[in-house]
């Protein structure tokens, strides 16, 4: 089985609230149908959760009484944009079903905790879980923002999945910003020790960890026959070629 993380940043655009990139997401899912492997899917928030979570503080906790009404917001945004990636999934012929991962879940002071009886009676179906990124209620903070990248961790561990990929709108990782910097350096392998020496930045503002923490979290989800793959899926038939075992632009985290 892989397991898919589809970003925030390819599936919306995340400089416009709740801006849905359809197009894309229709042809990823397409792709990954295309691919004939089994799958476990994950997404991102995007544009539908990070402005409103970002203003108003969510990740915080309950800090202040403003947040609630943002909270149901957010709530309700991350829902819209499930629904609409569900729908695509469907209409690919994957056997898709939305896990909310603030309705089915909760932490405890930002740490999820999973009851996994309900992924795996669904993968016994064979129906595709998916969750996503969410506004979850924890036991000490009050509520808090579970990432789709601390989703990814725990599925790993219960699923230990074959490959683990993420899917972006950039090619990799690079030493510099690719975005603002002409000169950016694709890495095709980055270990913990190349990780530390690459600069900590990010160019949308993410209420859920920059570059530095995404790549962390990847490099705890590696094993020794395990690699995670970061990939551009804006590019047409990239993870269709990646799911077949292609070799592809992207960058492959190991230990």
């Amino acid at each position: 089985m892989i397991l898919i993380k589809l970003g925030g940043s390819v599936i919306t655009d995340k400089s416009s609230y709740k801006r849905f990139n359809r197009d894309v997401v229709s042809r990823l899912c397409r792709e990954i149908k295309g691919s004939g492997r089994d799958v476990m899917i994950v997404h991102g928030a995007g544009s539908f959760g990070h402005v409103l979570a970002k203003e108003f503080e969510l990740q915080k906790g309950h800090i202040r009484n403003d947040q609630i009404d943002a909270l149901t917001k957010v709530s309700r945004d991350v829902r819209e944009l499930n629904g609409m990636v569900i729908a695509e999934m469907i209409d690919a012929g994957i056997p898709a079903v939305s896990i909310p991962t603030g309705s089915c879940f909760i932490m405890d002071d930002g740490d999820l905790r999973i009851d996994d009886e309900i992924l795996r009676r669904y993968v016994d179906l064979g129906v595709v879980p998916v969750m996503f990124g969410d506004v979850v209620l924890d036991r000490k903070k009050g509520f808090g923002i579970c990432s789709g990248d601390t989703i990814m961790e725990h599925l790993t561990k219960i699923f230990s999945p074959d490959m683990v990929v993420f899917v972006s709108d950039i090619d990799g990782l690079y030493d510099r910003d690719p975005k603002t910097s002409g000169d950016a350096n694709l890495i095709a392998y980055v270990n913990e020790k190349m990780l530390n020496a690459i600069p900590d930045e990010t160019t949308v503002a993410d209420v859920t960890g920059g570059v530095r923490a995404k790549m962390r979290s990847m490099l705890s989800m590696c094993s020794d026959s395990r690699d995670c793959i970061l990939v551009n899926g804006t590019v047409d038939g990239r993870l269709k070629e990646l799911l077949a075992g292609g070799n592809v632009i992207c960058t492959r985290v190991g230990r």
